[in-house]
């Protein structure tokens, strides 16, 4: 033993020397990874507050540097676009602190937010944060950017009812308002926990429309036009009640009428000016939601108490609010109005297509003539008939009398006076025979009329039209869809008005679906004549629309958003 210290002695190093050669470096090597995963990280959340705080987002950070660990805690929105009167400025304006972060396309737009819950998330690197998608209702969100400028993409659509969620990611749903960028597409699904998951992209000069402007899912309906005779007679009437009212309150002010009570002419004179104003209405999914009267476009400094709008909603137990609901549709469906909203029911849809009204009908109204539909009545020609009775009561008129002519006097006068009061039975019977045969005629035409060949909507529509031009209860030059205007602005002020149209219109659809008209519709058209020739209008204006839009654009659309009631956005 002393011979082997002796050598490690004389080698010049000791045990100790040796586990300080070995064992420092060995320590320092193991805990540089720990210090590299501590700079890693903190260089990491670094840049993550960074950006975080460049997108204006709050959020909770937390680092475990050993394990290289970042934690972020962001909170999730719903969101709902700005209000369009009260909030102009931020409703037609980008957002200034548009964030950078994937998933943050949503803050392109100003929004009204609402916090909904927290997403934690863990990540190493800053390029692996990914901001929360917000919710948000997939109809409104469409609407937006409508009202901006943006234009649907038909192919987009298509795509999307056929495949769902399995559409391709970057499918453009809208775009920009030249079609050459993309305004809304197809996001991918990650942390969209099953919804549809979108992304949205907009520059400032794309916004091509503003609160002048009709926005998506409302209609305009004009007023019933005004003579400028009428004009001038409701001026000269309304001076008169301005003068007589000013002469009340002359009265009120020297204390013969100290109590001013409310004149029912104001009502009157408040329902006059109504009528003389567009009505602009709002037309939701579920129907009709509001009715305004305003001057000329509908801006932020407009009355926005809405008319009296229940008689034209949609209930359970009416069918008033359908039948105007789909109307109001088909009479904004334009390029300009765009009322994808409301889906108009499949039973009137198909309704409306059929060939449902006896022309024969048409004919018995007066509404046109017999020479203008096929043959359906039987040709009645009594004429010949006619002529021999005449013919046999002459001959028995002119025997008679050359058997008077050989009587004495006294009997003469008698035998006269016998044959005047045959020949007045026998007219009398005639008469009866006649209206008999005339009634039982009549009972044979209208029963031919009931079963004569059928046409539909339109054609009957435009024979309505040509009735009411003949009526001369509109102008000469009004066609189908101004006039179903007109009927929609009246149908909103007058209750009654709406109500008897939508009866027939009930009572029009229950004999097409039960075999045809009968008797008792027949009597009930001819009652109130004016009200059918109205219905058919509106009518013919659904059937026009919706076989314009079968198979397009719109019904695609219409399906999406019947499909996604809302979808995550980012």
């Amino acid at each position: 033993m002393d011979n082997n210290s002796n050598n490690n002695q004389s080698n010049g190093h000791s045990p100790t020397d040796i586990i300080t050669y070995i064992g420092v470096p060995l320590a320092v090597l193991g805990v540089l990874p720990i210090l590299y995963n501590t700079a890693v990280t903190l260089a990491a959340l670094s840049r993550i507050r960074r950006m975080l705080r460049h997108s204006k987002l709050t959020a909770l950070t937390r680092s475990d540097v050993v394990n290289r660990i970042i934690e972020v805690e962001l909170p999730r929105y719903a969101v709902r676009p700005m209000d369009r009167f009260t909030n102009r400025a931020e409703y037609w304006t980008l957002s200034g602190h548009r964030s950078n972060i994937p998933g943050g396309s949503w803050t392109t737009f100003n929004w009204r937010t609402n916090v909904i819950g927290l997403i934690t998330q863990r990540v190493e690197y800053a390029d692996q944060l990914r901001q929360p998608q917000v919710e948000i209702a997939f109809d409104e969100l469409v609407c937006y950017l409508l009202d901006l400028g943006a234009v649907p993409d038909p192919h987009g659509w298509r795509l999307l009812r056929s495949t769902g969620l399995w559409t391709p990611v970057g499918c453009a749903l809208m775009t920009s308002p030249d079609g050459k960028e993309k305004a809304l597409t197809i996001a991918p699904l990650e942390g969209s926990d099953g919804h549809l998951s979108l992304a949205a992209n907009w520059a400032g000069t794309w916004t091509t429309r503003d609160y002048s402007q009709l926005p998506p899912y409302w209609v305009r309906l004009p007023p019933p036009r005004v003579s400028i005779v009428s004009v001038e007679e409701d001026l000269a009437a309304s001076k008169g009640r301005k003068g007589s009212s000013s002469e009340e309150a002359q009265e009120g002010e020297d204390g013969s009428n100290s109590i001013q009570k409310p004149s029912l002419d104001s009502t009157r004179r408040q329902g006059d000016a109504n009528s003389r104003l567009p009505i602009t209405c709002q037309i939701s999914s579920e129907g009709i939601v509001t009715a305004l009267c305003q001057e000329a476009q509908l801006q932020s400094t407009i009355n926005l108490d809405s008319l009296y709008i229940e008689h034209v909603r949609v209930r359970a137990n009416k069918s008033n609010g359908t039948w105007f609901a789909s109307a109001a549709t088909a009479y904004g469906t334009t390029s300009q109005t765009v009322l994808w909203n409301y889906k108009i029911p499949d039973d009137i849809l198909s309704f409306s297509r059929k060939q449902t009204v006896p022309c024969g009908v048409l004919v018995l109204l007066g509404m046109v003539e017999e020479s203008e539909t096929p043959e359906w009545a039987t040709k009645m020609d009594d004429q010949g008939a006619q002529l021999d009775i005449f013919a046999r009561r002459h001959k028995e008129q002119r025997e008679a009398m050359m058997t008077e002519a050989r009587l004495p006097p006294a009997q003469k006068a008698e035998a006269a006076k016998q044959r005047m009061m045959k020949e007045n039975e026998q007219r009398l019977q005639d008469m009866r025979d006649k209206m008999r045969l005339d009634q039982q005629r009549k009972e044979v035409r209208t029963l031919e009329a009931l079963q004569s060949p059928r046409w539909d909507a339109k054609r009957v529509a435009d024979c309505c039209l040509s009735w009411l031009k003949e009526k001369k209860e509109i102008d000469e030059d009004m066609e189908v869809k101004e006039v179903v205007g007109t009927l929609l602005h009246r149908m909103v002020l007058d209750g009654q008005f709406a109500t008897a149209i939508c009866e027939i219109l009930d009572l029009w659809k229950a004999w097409a679906e039960n075999g045809g008209m009968r008797k008792s519709d027949l009597t009930s058209l001819q009652e109130d004549q004016i009200s059918f020739v109205y219905a058919s209008l509106l009518l013919a204006m659904i059937k026009d629309t919706t076989t314009a839009q079968e198979g397009t654009l719109s019904l695609d659309l219409q399906e999406c958003l019947r499909l996604w009631k809302s979808v995550r956005l980012g």
